[in-house]
Order: structure tokens, then sequence, then C-alpha cells
């Protein structure tokens, strides 16, 4: 028998757990026995200590009362029961549809009237249908010559945080977590949230610039699926932690690398490759749930929400 950590959450915006949904999930853990209960959060996160077979796979335990929850807005996900495996010390997080709401190149491209184009190569990109790189280069490319100062206007009108990016990067780093950003977006925005939101690091692409326009070229070598890898993997080793010490979490099939990789690799509001192949997916919560995965209660959060 192993114990794992059975934690239910749902978004804090429209509260969707209750004790009558927990009563009904008792009768499907089957061969796993409930030895210990909490709310971490009233309505919004709970926890069970469940003891499970060794034949039982924690993954396949929260799928299958994911199955019988269908239909409601609520995440089921297991995780090691133990708190010292539980609570990460290296956050590396994706930036775009993770950190914050936007993919920045589609809202370059509707600037330049090319909304629609971009982003469904944007979407095949993320969803594994072509390689990162070469959809990276190809949509830069359809954006020379706009003038550099637009990049500016978006971050300033269109960037929004994820609703909980803010609470998740200060507790994590209040209680000695490194947290990195670390994205195949542009430098010119992760280097503005990272601040924005006390990041110990972050790194992304460069875009070309010259005589105050873009001129359709990234900067080499272009930051992908590998590198995102590379940059959880060098992180771990320079701060002397193990890959159990550590957190990724993105949407994208570039991220998919990291995520597997990482002691919690969480697929957060992701595509369906990716969220069919990370451990740990978060589809209705937002990113507050991942301090719950972690075995946070919410009095622990730190820090207030930023706009």
């Amino acid at each position: 028998m192993q114990t794992v950590a059975l934690v239910l959450t749902a978004s804090p915006e429209a509260p969707a757990l209750e004790a009558g949904l927990i009563s009904a999930l008792r009768p499907q853990l089957h061969a796993a026995e409930l030895i210990e209960e909490r709310w971490l959060a009233p309505e919004i996160a709970w926890e069970g200590l469940v003891q499970i077979p060794a034949g039982l796979a924690p993954r396949d335990l929260s799928r299958s009362l994911a199955a019988a929850v269908a239909g409601r807005p609520v995440d089921i996900n297991c995780v090691p029961a133990d708190p010292l495996q539980r609570r990460k010390k290296l956050l590396v997080a994706d930036m775009e549809s993770t950190i914050i709401e936007q993919e920045c190149l589609d809202e370059l491209a509707a600037y330049a009237g090319l909304r629609d184009r971009i982003s469904q190569i944007t979407a095949r990109a993320m969803r594994g249908e072509l390689a990162f790189e070469a959809a990276l280069s190809e949509r830069v490319a359809l954006l020379k010559g706009l003038d550099a100062h637009i990049l500016e206007e978006i971050y300033a009108s269109r960037v929004s945080l994820m609703p909980g990016a803010a609470t998740l990067v200060d507790t994590m780093r209040r209680n000695g977590a490194h947290c990195a950003l670390v994205s195949g977006g542009f430098s010119f925005f992760t280097e503005r949230i990272a601040a924005r939101l006390n990041f110990d690091s972050e790194q992304a692409n460069v875009l070309e610039i010259a005589a105050g326009q873009l001129t359709g070229r990234v900067r080499q070598p272009i930051l992908g699926r590998e590198a995102k890898l590379a940059a959880l993997q060098q992180l771990t080793l320079k701060l002397q932690l193990n890959a159990e010490d550590t957190l990724a979490v993105g949407d994208g099939a570039n991220d998919l690398a990291m995520l597997r990789a990482a002691g919690f690799g969480v697929a957060f509001r992701a595509k369906p490759i990716v969220a069919e192949a990370a451990a740990l997916r978060i589809e209705h919560g937002d990113l507050t749930a991942l301090l719950y995965l972690q075995g946070y209660a919410r009095r622990d959060f730190v820090g207030e929400k930023v706009t």
C-alpha cells in the first residue's frame, strides 16, 4: 500500500466543491481507503489522504474519479502525501496562456492585420502539429517592418496576468523556492512580467529590431521545447536540487518535455495532447491550484492579487 494525497480543486471565481460531492466520490475509491481529509479552502480545495494498493497508479485513480464527476468544474489530481515531497523548491513556468492570459505573437499579429493567419499557425504549433522553432520563424517573418513601439503598446493595453499568478509566485518564493519564467515567446514581455511578479529569473527569445522596426527575425538559437527542458535541468543542477524538488507548468506542446521531467508537471488549461500526457492537470482552477497540489492551505497564501 502507498499513501497519496487526493486533491480536488475548483475555480475561486466559481466555487463548486461541496460536501455532497465529496461524499459521492467515496464509493468510487473502490480498493483505495480514505484515512484523513481536510479543506484547504472552503468550496475551492479539499484533500484526502488515501491508501492505495501497489497495483493502482495514482494517475489512474485521479482520472477514474474525474470521470465520475464529469460535467462538474472540478479538477482531481493525486500527488505524494509526504509534505517534503510535495513542497517544491523550483518553479519553472511557461508565460503565454499560463502566467499571462494572452499569446503575445497573436496580439502583435492583430496590430499587423494578420491575427487569423498567425493565430492558426500558433494553434497548430501548440498542439504539436508543427515544429515550434520553424513555426515561430514563419510567424515572426510576417511581422517584418512593424514599428517596435507596438511592443510597449501591447504590453500596456493587452497583456493581463492569469488569475492566481502573483499569489503562486509570492507564496513559493516566501517559502524558499526559486521561480523562473521560461518562455518560447519574447524577452520584451518576459522581462516585464518577471519584474512585475518578482520572478527570480527569466529567459525567452529575442526579437531582432533595427532602425525602430522588427526585422522579421528572431535571434538564434531559438528557445523551444528542448531549451525549456534544458532550462529546468540547468536550474535544478545550479540550485543543487533533485528532479523531485521541481514544479513545471505550461499549456503547449513545447512544454511537454519539461513537464515530463519535473517532479510535478502540471498541464494548465492545456491543449489536449499536453493534458493527456501530463501527470497533473488543471482545467478549471486558477494558478493557486498549484499551491493546493503542494499542500498549501489558503491561509498560507502570500501577497495581494496583482492586476
